[in-house]
């Protein structure tokens, strides 16, 4: 009998999954065999590795080991080489301090030996400086008695002596170096002065106290008088100057020993006589006209007189100072022609000596500045060129070299020395200054007088207008040393009681004359 095909299906399923599940379990079972087979195989493999591994590593140390041990040999041997040569040192070092050690005892007996010869070498000479003494004070006394002094005053006289004859030595060996130097330096000197005044001769016009103006007519003169005098009245009184009006045709005198004020006055008339207005309101208007243009002119005048010697960097007022300089006198020598051949002068010979020129020229321009104002500020020109100077912050070596020559300043370099020397050619050359009779026959007198109070002067003479003095002296009396110190002296003497433009020169003259006649 058929049964229904969906009664069959669950049987059919049962089935397969019981065959799955056998095939599964047939399966599992296969596959754990290959499994454990693979893994026995594995741990086989990883088995005979690690032997190989280990009989490996085996070797490797063993040949570690080899090495080392043989390292370790050669440097047991090499040290044991070291330890033989550092004992053989050592032995050689011991003989060699033996051998010094022997020495040192050898000549140590020496020693010992010396020192007792020694020793008694010294008792033999400790007894022969005694008997040496006694005999020496026996002879003394011997000596004593015989020349009848003391030892104490023959010393004396004995150092006195040698006292003498040594200061004798040292004058005559200074006078000879001094003698040496002198003569060098003098030719030197010639040849430097002589240079340089061959370089400059410029040409000098003494200066006076009066100046001349023309006039266009002698019809001027009462114009410039005026009505009773009211316009030359007003005309003195605003220049600080005496007019003279005389018989000079064509011509006024203006008359003042300041030439600034003279210039003021000068200028002053020449624009009243042109302009032909003179009264006594115009007068004062020119007169302030004239001193406002002179600032200006001083200004312009000290800048022209600085650039023809060669100087620049000069403060303002300095050189509107060096201008006023134009109008300044000196023993009616201008102040300013003077300071500037002062300066070329001391620029020509630093330039012959290898100095600075610059700095030489600066010096001459400015050592007499302080004249530009002795007739407005009290004071010395010296003090008065030390105000300004330190006022302006001139450099110290400018400021020694205006003091120079004046209170006993002493030159600090060479510089200075220079400018000096130069004062003194421009101030002492023919023309240059003038002097009153009175002062100089005065100063003459003096210089003559200081000479004859010295013992053995015989005779003096003042000469080259006072900047030479000679004196002759009695030979019997000044011996050639004497005549050396006494021009020293009189020089001495002379710097510090008297005052004198530039320098005086000394001269002692010693003669000695055999006289016999034949017959």
């Amino acid at each position: 009998m058929v049964q229904p095909l969906w009664l069959l299906l669950p049987v059919v399923a049962i089935v397969a999954l019981l065959a799955g599940f056998v095939v599964q379990k047939l399966l599992s079972e296969r596959k754990l065999g290959e499994a454990g087979a693979r893994a026995t195989r594995i741990v086989g493999d990883a088995e005979r590795d690690a032997e190989a591994r280990h009989r490996t590593a085996e070797l490797e140390a063993k040949e570690i080991v080899l090495k080392a041990r043989g390292e370790f040999d050669t440097e047991v041997r090499r040290r044991e080489r070291e330890i033989q040569q550092i004992e053989q040192r050592i032995l050689a070092k011991e003989e060699q301090l033996a051998r010094k050690l022997d020495d040192i005892e050898r000549r140590l007996a020496e020693y010992t030996s010396k020192d007792r010869s020694l020793t008694e070498r010294d008792k033999a000479i400790v007894e022969k400086e005694g008997r040496l003494a006694q005999a020496f004070d026996e002879q003394r006394r011997k000596l004593e008695m015989i020349a009848g002094l003391t030892a104490e005053e023959a010393r004396r006289q004995l150092v006195a002596q040698m006292e003498e004859e040594a200061k004798r030595e040292a004058q005559l060996i200074g006078m000879r170096l001094e003698e040496q130097a002198r003569e060098t330096a003098r030719e030197k000197a010639k040849e430097v002065l002589a240079t340089t005044i061959q370089r400059l001769a410029p040409d000098y016009t003494v200066e006076t106290a009066v100046s001349v103006v023309d006039l266009p007519s002698d019809d001027m003169k009462g114009r410039i008088i005026g009505r009773e005098g009211r316009n030359i009245r007003a005309l003195e009184l605003h220049t600080g100057v005496d007019l003279i009006v005389d018989d000079t045709p064509e011509a006024v005198l203006i008359s003042a020993y300041d030439p600034y004020r003279r210039e003021i006055a000068r200028r002053a008339l020449q624009i009243l006589i042109t302009d032909g207005r003179i009264h006594p309101a115009r007068i004062e208007e020119v007169v302030e006209k004239v001193k406002k243009e002179m600032e200006q002119h001083l200004k312009e005048e000290g800048e022209k007189a600085c650039f023809e010697v060669g100087i620049h960097g000069l403060h303002p007022e300095l050189m509107k100072l060096v201008g006023r300089m134009r109008y300044r006198t000196s023993y009616g020598q201008n102040c300013l022609q003077h300071s500037k051949e002062v300066a070329w002068l001391a620029g020509m010979m630093a330039a012959e000596i290898k100095a600075d020129v610059k700095l030489a020229k600066r010096m001459g321009m400015l050592h007499d500045i302080g004249k530009a104002l002795t007739h407005e500020q009290e004071g010395s020109h010296p003090e008065l060129s030390l105000q300004v100077l330190t006022k302006y912050n001139e450099s110290r070596e400018v400021i020694n070299a205006a003091l120079c020559g004046h209170e006993n300043v002493e030159p600090e370099t060479i510089e200075a020395v220079l400018v000096e020397a130069a004062d003194g050619i421009s101030a002492a050359r023919p023309g240059a200054r003038r002097d009153v009779l009175e002062s100089y026959i005065k100063r003459l007198a003096k210089l003559e007088e200081i000479a004859l109070s010295y013992k053995g002067v015989e005779m003096c003479y003042a000469i080259q207008a006072g900047r030479e003095l000679r004196v002759i002296t009695k030979a019997d009396i000044v011996s050639d040393l004497d005549a050396h110190q006494l021009a020293k002296d009189i020089t001495k003497r002379i710097e510090a009681e008297m005052q004198y433009p530039g320098h005086i020169k000394v001269v002692v003259i010693r003669e000695t004359r055999a006289v016999e006649v034949a017959k």
